[in-house]
């Protein structure tokens, strides 16, 4: 898998990166970001949408991402419509 690299909070420290990718093999988007607090995590997996069943499967998991990374995932979302954007 190549990834593209979008971008990275720049108000990142050293020991903390949230980052923006593209794949664009699969037409995805890869986020990394902070792990919810427990709290939130139980809230988002009590969360009731119509045809979503309640919870959070194993196999996915809720991040934060700073908003102000809003522009990155924008460029992501472009990118990963527009191939010849790689």
């Amino acid at each position: 898998m190549a990834l593209q690299f979008i971008g990275i909070d720049p108000n990142t420290g050293d020991g903390e990166s949230p980052t923006v990718w593209v794949d664009q093999a699969k037409g995805e988007l890869v986020l990394q970001g902070w792990k919810p607090s427990p709290e939130l995590e139980a809230e988002c997996a009590a969360f009731e949408v119509p045809g979503h069943a309640q919870g959070i499967p194993d196999s996915e998991a809720v991040i934060r991402i700073p908003a102000r990374m809003a522009g990155m995932i924008r460029e992501a979302c472009d990118a990963v419509e527009r191939p010849d954007m790689a």
